[in-house]
C-alpha cells in the first residue's frame, strides 16, 4: 500500500501511461441519476475527475462545474477537451490533494465516481467533507465498486467490499437527509480496449434537506 505522500505520483504516472481516449465519456450511472434526480443545472463539484468525461457532460447540460483531480496530466487534458467540446467556460479544473484540502463553496451537485486509490488516504473523511459542500436541497452521488472488474488493478485479488448500507453508514451523515438511492445494481460495463464485464457497482443518491 502507498501512503498518501506518494499519491500525486502515483496518479500522475497513471495518466501518463493511460489511453486519453479513457474516461471521455460519462459515467453510465450518473447519467440515470442526473437526469432523474436533478434535471436544472446548477453548480457541480466532480470530485476525482480523471479525464473529465462526466464534468464535461455535465457542462454540455448547462451545470458549472469544478473538476478535481490531484493529477495535474489529467486536468490539463480536460481543460483541452472542454475547449474543443466549446463548454470551457463552465469547466473550471482544480488541482487538490483531497486528503489534504478541498475546493471551498457550496454546490447544488457533489459527485464521486469510482472514487477508489491503492494510496492509503483517509476516504471516508474526505466522502464526509464532500456532503458539507453539498447546498441545500443539492444532491451527493456516489459510485463505488462493489465487484472487480477484469481491468482493475485489483484484478486476481481476493477482495471484500462494504455493503451499501456500510458505506452510507460511514458517511455519519445524521438528519438533513433524503436517501435517494441506495443499492447494489449490477450492469454491462465497458472497460479500456472496449472490453465489457458485468461489474456491481454500490450506487448512493443523497438530497440535502436542511
Amino acid at each position: 500500500m502507498h501512503t498518501d505522500s506518494d499519491s500525486a505520483a502515483f496518479w500522475e504516472n497513471h495518466y501518463a501511461r493511460l489511453d486519453t481516449e479513457w474516461g471521455t465519456r460519462p459515467n453510465a450511472v450518473l447519467e440515470s441519476l442526473v437526469t432523474a434526480l436533478a434535471p436544472d443545472p446548477g453548480t457541480a463539484l466532480d470530485l476525482g475527475c480523471g479525464h473529465g468525461g462526466d464534468a464535461i457532460w455535465l457542462a454540455a447540460l448547462g451545470w458549472d462545474v469544478t473538476a478535481v483531480d490531484i493529477a495535474r496530466t489529467a486536468l490539463e487534458r480536460v481543460a483541452e477537451r472542454a475547449r474543443a467540446a466549446g463548454v470551457s467556460a463552465r469547466v473550471h479544473p482544480v488541482c487538490h490533494d483531497l486528503a489534504r484540502t478541498f475546493p471551498p463553496g457550496d454546490f447544488d451537485l457533489v459527485s464521486a465516481s469510482y472514487f477508489h486509490t491503492p494510496v492509503e488516504i483517509p476516504r471516508a473523511q474526505v466522502l464526509r467533507r464532500a456532503a458539507e459542500a453539498v447546498a441545500p436541497n443539492g444532491l451527493l452521488v456516489v459510485v463505488d465498486h462493489a465487484s472487480v472488474a477484469p481491468w482493475s488493478w485489483q484484478a486476481g485479488q481476493e477482495v471484500s467490499f462494504p455493503t451499501p448500507e456500510e458505506v452510507l453508514a460511514s458517511l455519519r451523515l445524521g438528519e438533513g437527509w433524503h436517501t435517494e438511492r441506495c443499492h447494489a445494481p449490477r450492469r454491462t460495463a465497458i472497460g479500456p480496449q472496449g472490453r465489457s464485464a458485468t461489474v456491481t457497482e454500490n450506487v448512493f443518491a443523497l438530497r440535502r434537506t436542511a
